[in-house]
């Protein structure tokens, strides 16, 4: 019964262990300069944002054929509009 026990004790260690270790491999930060982001293990683009000095920005984000931008004005005003070519 204690071999059990033990045995039971170090699996439960050892699954939490992957489980932090696999947490902070996922908060790891890559350098700005790079053009994608890895989401579920995949290198997915990263939007193309330009931020003006007034606060306003406008996004591009593309997906397959279809392009969706997202803009917001100076003043707070949110603006998203997807296209398909």
């Amino acid at each position: 019964m204690k071999t059990v026990s033990r045995t039971a004790m170090l699996g439960t260690i050892a699954v939490a262990a992957t489980f932090g270790y696999a947490a902070a491999a996922g908060a790891q930060s890559f350098p700005k300069n790079w053009n994608y982001e890895i989401k579920d293990g995949k290198r997915v683009p990263k939007a193309q944002r330009v931020s003006n000095p007034d606060g306003s920005w406008r996004e591009e984000v593309r997906q397959g054929k279809c392009i969706t931008i997202k803009e917001k004005s100076p003043a707070g005003e949110y603006k998203e509009t997807r296209r398909c070519d």
